[in-house]
Formats: structure tokens, sequence, C-alpha cells
């Protein structure tokens, strides 16, 4: 299949692009700029928000589109967020409308908001930080579009990434840094919040048995299916690692609009890897 792959360059992207590829795939990787991507790929140097009417074509009309850009993905209260949506939905369209069939999209568990235990496809949505509203109004928007236009869409919930950690914002790479500088201690939370953990590494697998396929659509979760609380990961993490810094529980409050426990239903992920 040929596939394009918007934020090549990213965290995440650099390892769909060489998880496609590695499964023999033809790819196009498209970022505004490509330095990082896998030099088997088709390197693409593009401003997906100054999208013409010929974005198609432009791209190489790719069999699918994996929609992985996205600004500011670690900052969930940054203004780009909304700023950028209507950029997102122009070129998601465009693309549509020149003749892409199958859309695969990056989506986040917050999405979803504050809620407790199992996020499926029919969770309710009330997200409450800009990334989470700006990912369920594109959610919501390309669902009825991509119907509109029999369009395939996959629309990809991650939930708690971690792995190549020096190249993501995370709390685990904010731990490297700390030991990195001799700290003792890293100011940390009670720890007691449950998340569903996944590496980058994982995702890029699962998101690229979603793409190459087409008989599980709709909404679905790219993750594990396992709460895990934070402290134990964050502890497990220090010991895989070998760091010498210890966690200060308690300086930080816990955030608002974490829940207790949240994690992904892995019902439909199940079904495709295992048919992959």
């Amino acid at each position: 299949m040929k596939i394009l792959v918007t934020g090549a360059n990213g965290y995440i992207g650099r390892h769909v692009v060489s998880e496609l590829l590695n499964k023999g795939h033809q790819v196009i990787a498209c970022d505004l700029h490509v330095t990082d991507v896998d030099e088997r790929a088709e390197r693409l140097e593009m401003n997906l928000f100054t999208t013409s009417d010929t974005i198609f074509n432009e791209t190489g009309c790719p069999d699918v589109c994996i929609h992985l850009a996205w600004r500011d993905g670690f900052v969930h209260n940054s203004k780009n967020h909304v700023g950028d949506l209507s950029s997102h939905f122009r070129f998601l369209t465009s693309m549509i409308d020149g003749g892409l069939k199958h859309l695969v999209v990056m989506g986040t568990m917050h999405e979803v908001g504050y809620y407790e235990g199992a996020i499926d496809e029919n969770t309710p949505c009330n997200p409450l930080s800009m990334y989470g509203i700006a990912k369920d109004a594109l959610r919501r928007s390309m669902l009825q579009y991509c119907k509109e236009h029999n369009c395939i869409l996959q629309w990809c919930r991650a939930f708690y990434i971690l792995g190549d950690d020096k190249n993501n914002h995370s709390i685990f790479t904010k731990l490297l840094e700390a030991d990195a500088a001799g700290k003792e201690k890293f100011p940390f939370t009670t720890g007691k919040t449950k998340y569903d953990f996944i590496t980058v590494s994982e995702l890029a697998h699962q998101i690229a048995c979603v793409a190459t396929q087409e008989k599980v659509m709709g909404i679905m979760n790219c993750c594990s299916g396992k709460p895990v609380s934070l402290a134990e990961r964050v502890e497990q993490y220090i010991a895989e690692h070998q760091l010498k810094i210890k966690l200060d529980y308690g300086a930080y409050p816990d955030r608002p609009y974490d829940s207790p426990c949240v994690y992904g239903d892995t019902q439909k992920i199940n079904i495709i890897l295992q048919r992959t």
C-alpha cells in the first residue's frame, strides 16, 4: 500500500514510518522537516496548513493517509490546539475531496475528559483541556464528513505514551533530565492515579496494523487495556534505567481533570492485532 504519514518527523510519526516500512509498505513521510525520518521512506517537506485543492495529488495520491501532525501535544492548554483546528479540517477534507478513500487520525483519551473506568467508542466525551476540545471537535467533524463522502475513518485514541523518552516531553523525559543534572529528588504528585501506559513502539505497531486493514473501523483505543498507578510505573522506570533520583511524593497536587483510574477498552484493537 502507498501510505502518507503526516507529522512523520514527530515523536510518534518516526516510529510509525519505520513500522510501516518494515511491513513492506510504500511510505510518503510528510512534515515541515524530515531530517529524522527513516531513509527508506519517500520524504516530503510541506506545510499542510497551506493546503490547496490539489493536495491529494501533491502528496502522491496515497491509498491511506495517517494524520499524526499536531502542534503542542504535550502542552494541553496551548491555544494552538483550537487555533489550528480549522487548518486540520481543511487539509483532511481537501484530501477526501481529491480522492482519498481511507483516513486514519491520531486521537487522545483527553477527548473524553474526566471519566472513571474503561473508555470505549461509546463513552461520552466532555473534554477539559484545549487539547481534548480540539481533538474531540476534529473527531466529530471527520466522522460526519467521512460518512458523507464514503471514506473509511479509523480514529486511534492514544493513552499514556512512554519510550524514546529523550524525544518527548513527558514525566519520564523530565526524570531523565533531573537525574542527569544530579538532582536527588523529583517533585511528584501522590502518584495514586491509574493510567493506561503504552510504549511508543507498541503504539506505532498498533497504528500500522489499524491502517493496513479495512474491516474494523471507527473509534478504537490504541493502548494496553491495563491500568497501572503512576507511582508504580515511574518507580519501575527509575529501576529499569538505574536512576539515582527519588520521588518527592505530594510536592504537586494531582491534576483536577485526571480521574482516579482510566484505561482503554481493547476489544477492537485486539481483533485487529489477532488478524495481522
